[in-house]
């Protein structure tokens, strides 16, 4: 099996049709069918259902395609990477994250690693669910999320639990108080992000779920930022990392919670397995630092 067979195969398992795919790849059909049927062949079952109507993923193809677009898009990454490295001659480290954990320790991460000389960093904002992708396809090397994703290919690391915090608009009846729950419950709620799911809207609406209190959300954004300009419009409340306070919003204030066990983790995530590069190695030095200093009360 080459490359070039899982190529065909995942441009006809977008277009579903043979004559469309054909004009995509720049071949005709007839050897285009061929390949299919080859790689079907090689493969031990039918990834394509045939009819009068046109083609259909089985089940098997399905898989297949989820798989083969994987390896597609690590070569592609690899590839890249290598062309970056060559005339840089600087090694890459690629770290991705969501927005909430860099309002905290996590940029002294990143000043700390740019000191290198011979180091290129790439920092890319992913969802949690993102980063394990882009792990697995090799697009960053280090992720930090909030969310438990099991993955064989990926180890997870809990760095530290933050407290939540209520972000209210000025003025609101619960500023100045320590809220439960049920007090928040009465007040239109934005959750972030909308999607992929599931994200930390899930874990918040968990949190009320797990009361038995109904909430009545408002509305769903798609970034941490959005939720709070929202927040400062006075179209509801929302649940956030106790780092976020650090952001200067006007019309904002944010308040404690009465529950202290009310946490949501920071999570690292790498692949698992993986002889850990020197760079690597300098990166866990450094957020080894981090989390004591955090755990000690050193910082917030």
């Amino acid at each position: 099996m080459e490359l070039r067979h899982l190529r065909y195969f995942c441009v006809v398992a977008e277009e579903l049709n043979l004559t469309c795919a054909a004009e995509r790849l720049h071949m005709s059909q007839p050897p285009l069918s061929r390949q299919i049927k080859q790689l079907e062949q090689e493969v031990g079952t039918e990834l394509f259902e045939r009819s009068s109507r046109g083609l259909r993923l089985t089940p098997a193809g399905v898989f297949f395609q989820q798989h083969a677009l994987q390896i597609l898009e690590k070569v592609e990454a690899t590839t890249d990477a290598t062309r970056r490295m060559a005339r840089s001659q600087r090694t890459l480290f690629g770290i991705g994250f969501v927005p909430s954990v860099f309002y905290g320790q996590l940029p002294t991460l990143v000043r700390d690693l740019r000191q290198r000389d011979n180091l290129e960093l790439s920092l890319a904002e992913l969802t949690s669910i993102q980063q394990i992708q882009a792990l697995k396809a090799g697009r960053i090397d280090i992720g930090f999320g909030r969310l438990r994703i099991d993955d064989p290919e990926v180890e997870q690391e809990i760095l530290f639990n933050e407290p939540l915090v209520a972000a209210l608009p000025l003025g609101h009846p619960l500023e100045g108080t320590t809220p439960n729950c049920e007090a928040l419950a009465h007040y239109p709620l934005i959750i972030f992000p909308s999607k992929p799911r599931p994200s930390m809207a899930d874990m918040i609406l968990g949190i009320f779920r797990r009361q038995r209190l109904k909430v009545d959300v408002v509305q769903e954004a798609n970034e941490l930022q959005t939720a709070l300009s929202l927040v400062a419009c006075g179209i509801g409340i929302t649940l956030v990392p106790e780092q976020v306070k650090r952001v200067q919003r006007e019309g904002i204030t944010f308040v404690s919670l009465e529950d202290k066990s009310l946490t949501t983790p920071v999570i690292c995530s790498r692949r698992r397995g993986e002889k850990p590069s020197p760079i690597m190695q300098e990166a866990n030095a450094i957020l080894e630092v981090l989390v004591e200093n955090r755990r000690t009360g050193r910082y917030p």
